[in-house]
């Protein structure tokens, strides 16, 4: 149970509002610590889980390269690009990246994402395009609510579509041990309508976003 410290330290690190990088860092060592492994041991394993895991790569990679983006003035120059739009609303640019992101993803294409491009472009440009429909701290925390959602709705519903990705086998498993034999080739071909529904639906809610928007 011990080397359950390291989840304890990441809820609290990120409680208080550390840096996310000396966080996840932290964690790791605790982790490391309560498991009986030396200071090399722990850094050895944490180097075969950033070769082994895309995850940690964007954790470690991704991360740090948005944030100086951010601080040059990415944001500021997205916005000002999309205000430049006249027919550009919020939900309207976020079902362009609903569909962008469901179709890149099917192809397992996996370059978006909510630290890659949610955060740095595709939620101030949804508020620009907002224009006075993001004047207050509410509409803007609304925005970038949808926004987040929108990556969710695309990833978790465009995934299924790419027959090599990990939710397909562990379906394909999860069947075969219940006697339902399916080839992933069909439970691809099954997830496209699954994926048109959760677009037309989602792109629905994006539009009404932009009327809630008008009113207030």
């Amino acid at each position: 149970m011990l080397t359950l410290l390291g989840v304890g330290v990441v809820v609290l690190g990120f409680l208080f509002r550390f840096n996310p990088l000396l966080v996840i860092a932290a964690a790791v060592f605790v982790t490391g610590w309560a498991g009986h492994l030396s200071p090399v041991e722990t850094v050895s394993a944490l180097g075969r889980a950033f070769n082994q895991s895309r995850l940690v790569s964007v954790a470690f990679l991704v991360l740090p390269v948005i944030g100086l983006l951010e601080r040059a003035g990415l944001q500021e120059r997205a916005r000002i690009v999309i205000a430049s739009v006249h027919a550009a609303t919020a939900g309207r640019l976020l079902i362009v990246y609903l569909f962008l992101r469901q179709i890149s993803i099917a192809f397992g294409l996996q370059f978006n994402g909510q630290v890659a491009m949610v955060r740095p472009l595709v939620a101030p440009m949804a508020e620009a395009a907002a224009g006075n429909g993001a004047a207050d701290e509410p509409k803007r925390l609304l925005i970038r609510a949808y926004a987040a959602a929108t990556d969710n709705v695309a990833a978790f519903f465009g995934e299924d579509i790419f027959v090599a990705v990990g939710s397909i086998l562990l379906i394909k498993g999860m069947l075969d041990q219940s006697g339902v034999i399916v080839q992933p080739l069909q439970l691809s071909l099954w997830a496209i309508p699954t994926a048109i529904l959760a677009f037309l639906i989602h792109a629905t809610r994006l539009l009404l976003l932009d009327r809630k928007l008008a009113r207030k």
